[in-house]
């Protein structure tokens, strides 16, 4: 069985991103933001995985000499 080299990269791009994404959502809950917004940004983070995890790296809540949102 011949795997082809896009199938391979495919699939290292989503674990890639899926290990990105568990890091971002581990870095929100351990953030010192309120309730809600850890809600907010794991939801968008899990419901869009690429773009949600972008965002997250430009504007999501950081440690507590960070901006927070």
């Amino acid at each position: 069985m011949r795997v082809e080299a896009m199938e391979i990269f495919s699939g290292l791009f989503a674990l890639i991103i899926l290990i990105a994404d568990i890091y971002a959502v581990i870095q929100v809950l351990s953030s010192g933001t309120s309730g809600v917004n850890k809600l907010v940004w794991t939801l968008l983070i899990i419901v869009l995985p690429v773009i949600g995890l972008i965002i997250w790296m430009f504007a999501g809540p950081r440690g507590s000499s960070g901006v927070r949102v």
